[in-house]
């Protein structure tokens, strides 16, 4: 009897084939949703072994995209309201991304990307706060850009652009600011400029929502919300991600 794996292997092989030979996203942005919901589905003693699971999704995921050339990700690891979750939340999770953080600084999966954050740094731990400054310094080179959204919160970031924009014109006539400012002059300003709008948005858990997930980048992004939670994001779901991202005709709101 042949196993549901072989035939999955099979299939996602030739479905990777396929997508090498279309215009696939230059960027995409994941949200890596439902990682206590699967803990309580599947009776695990805690969510620390639920987050443990989708660290290794995480990085799994990383390498799809490098397999297929995709040169950007974004990947919203926390938001700024989970920051007000309970200490006895919040410690597990902190504990196992410090934890991936330090296997990244010497991991070769992560050989093509330049690793970079964007968030509220100032209301995490002392010493994730630390490796994150190590990793950025170690994996500040790469061709590719993986940026990690911690403590990050979307109408937090357009705030803090119009912030560093009026300080940085603070000298200029203010009425002459406003009659020529432009989108792109905000854009400078956003907490990552140089890298590209998202392509492409994939939220797992079935929720079908942004929840302040890059609002200014995602303006004319395709959206995917698959029904699976992050620990149980497999390849082949990714990939049918990608074919139903390359089916669609992209219109960028005309």
């Amino acid at each position: 009897m042949v196993s549901p794996k072989f035939v999955y292997s099979i299939y996602e092989s030739r479905l990777q084939k396929e997508l090498l030979t279309k215009q696939l996203p230059q960027h995409i942005g994941l949200i890596h949703d439902g990682h206590r919901r699967y803990a309580r589905r599947e009776k695990l003693l805690s969510y620390e072994v639920s987050y443990r699971i989708g660290m290794v999704r995480f990085k799994e995921c990383v390498s799809w995209c490098d397999e297929l050339g995709i040169k950007h990700i974004t990947s919203w690891l926390l938001s700024k309201e989970n920051l007000s979750r309970p200490q006895e939340e919040l410690k597990p999770y902190y504990k196992v991304v410090n934890e991936l953080f330090e296997e990244l600084i010497i991991d070769d999966i992560v050989d093509n990307f330049k690793i970079q954050f964007i968030g509220s740094f100032d209301q995490l731990p002392d010493y994730l706060q630390q490796t994150i400054q190590k990793l950025q310094e170690v994996r500040g080179g790469g061709e590719k850009t993986l940026t990690i959204a911690l403590g990050y919160g979307g109408r937090q970031e357009i705030v803090d652009a119009i912030k560093s924009l009026l300080k940085n014109n603070k000298d200029q006539d203010m009425d002459e600011l406003i009659e020529n400012m432009t989108d792109e002059d905000l854009r400078e300003h956003l907490y990552s400029p140089e890298v590209p709008d998202i392509d492409l948005v994939i939220r797992t858990s079935g929720e079908a929502r942004l929840s302040g997930f890059l609002l200014w980048q995602s303006a004319y992004s395709e959206f995917i919300f698959q029904d699976v939670f992050w620990p149980e994001f497999r390849k082949i779901d990714f990939l049918r991600c990608l074919r139903e991202y390359v089916q669609r005709e992209r219109r960028f709101g005309k």
